[in-house]
């Protein structure tokens, strides 16, 4: 039995459905065997987009994301990707081929330290040399990667431990013994090798590897719950790391419901409550941070979006529940910090809760008026005079659109900042985005993640112009793979997030203008269905279409610029 079928079978056994890949010798046994097996092979158009799949797949499940890419600039080519999963702390594999072992450091084809590479952005990588250790690697890489506070584990296999034994020894020329002396020695060095990479008996694989969720200690819940009690203006934030156990979401809606304090939801959070559950608040923010006087931070970090912790007031209580010590405490100390898995440390409160919720009718009115007002200001803001469609117009048509259950992803900048504030997923883990690190490209690799995971649900990607030119190829992808995804495109001709601010600074706007660029004719080229809107009355009748069709397609939108997020360049 080869390497690969060795790799293929770990995988069969922790239940890996998908794997993302782009093909390369390196790999071959790998995607034949995992085919074999049952497992789906999809193959994208860059190694990124495998990754982000891997990435999607954790996100929507889970379990652990798997990609497997060839060797050299295929590793290279998931750097982006890998940090990306590592900050959203996404359980991922990535299986990386490697130069021969023999042949390592002596100038073999695509041979580089590319465990070097990635072992700043994993939180592991393992280097195999034999075949009898493929197995115990992999097993080490699904446990490592879920466990405590999940994120990416890199394992490397060169390519003389995935194909079968007489065709690497054919490749070292093993066959007949060479006449010379030097040969001869070079023949025996290479024979020991050999034998070195398939001796000893290789171990089937285990069971499923599903490491418990870290709990809360009953003392600090107690405390947490007698802080939050006392409080006349709580707020609840809860952020991603409550999603990562998809399958405790009705635990963590529950409990908040228990509790009965305002939430305001982030990254994949969003949509938890559906549409419009009356303890989410979905502006102002910072202005309701500066009021309250309890904050509690369910796997949310006190990073650049909440200002560094500045936006939560000091004389507030601050309380924080998160898997990872370092971020519980980052630039802020709380006041009781509880360092489990969100949603258990927020079920464990709900448990023991014994106040009544209503007591915060009055703030929570506050809030839902201001969030009314919002909205009222965002509607009037549509209504504004604009060279192409209003972008906010464009979002609330959108919004209109949506079927129900729709899985929607975002992958922008100014464009997709504005759909957040209007377009409101109807239900926990429709909702999509890059997240902490705001990496551009995700759209394609996630978008595949979700049509495989969720073939009943409709999937949309609303795209800015700039990043859907880093996933514009992969419906190619889409089409070979029948996968029927919908993307929408704010096309204003430009880096609009980062030329407002630019040209207001610095009076320049170099690199920052794009071309009005047809992109649904390249969808067309690529196997799928494009649509171009350039006046509002065609923007109902290209959607409905959208809604309809049965191939990936794609509605281009020429949208104006405006000034609705002057200011937004975060730090």
């Amino acid at each position: 039995m080869d390497g690969g079928a060795r790799v293929a079978d770990v995988l069969a056994a922790q239940g890996t459905r998908f794997l993302f890949t782009l093909c390369g010798g390196h790999i071959s046994p790998i995607l034949v065997a995992a085919k074999a097996r049952g497992i789906r092979v999809v193959d994208t158009r860059h190694e990124a987009t495998a990754v982000f799949a891997a990435d999607g797949v954790a996100r929507l499940t889970g379990r652990p994301g798997v990609a497997a890419v060839t060797a050299g600039p295929g590793v290279t080519n998931t750097v982006t990707a890998i940090a990306n999963a590592r900050l959203a702390q996404s359980p991922l594999v990535l299986i990386g081929g490697a130069a021969p072992t023999v042949l390592r450091g002596r100038g073999a084809l695509q041979d580089i330290d590319q465990s070097g590479v990635l072992e700043p952005l994993v939180k592991r990588a393992v280097r195999v040399r034999r075949v009898r250790d493929i197995v115990p690697a992999l097993e080490t890489a699904f446990r490592e990667c879920q466990a405590g506070v999940p994120g990416p584990v890199f394992v490397e296999l060169p390519v003389d431990v995935l194909y079968e034994e007489q065709v690497v020894r054919s490749w070292y020329g093993l066959a007949a013994t060479p006449r010379s002396v030097a040969g001869r020695l070079v023949h025996s060095y290479l024979r020991l090798r050999v034998h070195e990479l398939f001796s000893g008996a290789s171990p089937d694989p285990g069971g499923r590897i599903e490491p418990a969720a870290p709990g809360p200690q009953p003392r600090r819940v107690a405390e947490a719950i007698r802080r939050l009690e006392a409080a006349q203006r709580p707020l609840l934030l809860v952020g991603s790391q409550a999603l990562l156990s998809p399958q405790t979401t009705g635990t963590l809606v529950a409990a908040l419901e228990r509790i009965g304090a305002p939430v305001y939801l982030s990254g994949m959070a969003r949509g938890v409550l559906g549409v419009r559950h009356p303890l989410q608040i979905r502006h102002g923010r910072r202005e309701a941070l500066r009021q309250a006087d309890a904050v509690m931070l369910v796997g949310v970090p006190a990073d650049f979006r909440l200002d560094y912790g500045r936006h939560i007031p000091g004389r507030a209580t601050l309380l924080a529940a998160n898997r990872d010590s370092a971020t519980l405490r980052l630039n802020r100390t709380p006041d009781v910090a509880i360092r489990a898995d969100p949603t258990l440390a927020l079920a464990a409160m709900a448990d023991q809760w014994a106040q009544d919720g209503s007591r915060w009718a009055d703030w929570l009115a506050d809030l839902r008026e201001r969030d009314t007002e919002r909205d009222l200001e965002i509607r009037a803001m549509s209504e504004q005079p604009s060279e192409g469609i209003h972008p906010i117009r464009l979002c609330q048509t959108v919004a209109e659109h949506l079927p129900p259950h729709t899985v929607v992803i975002g992958d922008g900048g100014d464009f997709v900042a504005t759909a957040a504030q209007v377009v409101r997923p109807d239900g926990p883990l429709r909702w999509l985005d890059p997240g902490a690190f705001g990496t551009l490209g995700v759209g394609a690799g996630f978008a595949i993640a979700a049509a495989l995971v969720h073939p009943e649900n409709p999937v949309w990607v609303l795209f800015g112009d700039g990043a859907v030119g880093y996933s514009l190829i992969e419906f190619d992808t889409f089409a070979r793979h029948n996968l029927a995804i919908k993307a929408v495109v704010g096309n204003d001709a430009a880096w609009s997030q980062i030329a407002r601010d630019q040209i207001a600074m610095l009076q320049d706007d170099v690199a920052t203008s794009l071309a009005p660029t047809p992109y649904d004719q390249a969808v067309t080229a690529l196997g799928g269905i494009g649509f171009g809107v350039s006046e509002e009355t065609e923007l109902g009748p290209a959607l409905a279409e959208l809604v309809t069709t049965a191939r990936p397609t794609l509605v281009n939108v020429d949208i104006g610029r405006t000034s609705f997020r002057q200011g937004s360049v975060s730090l």
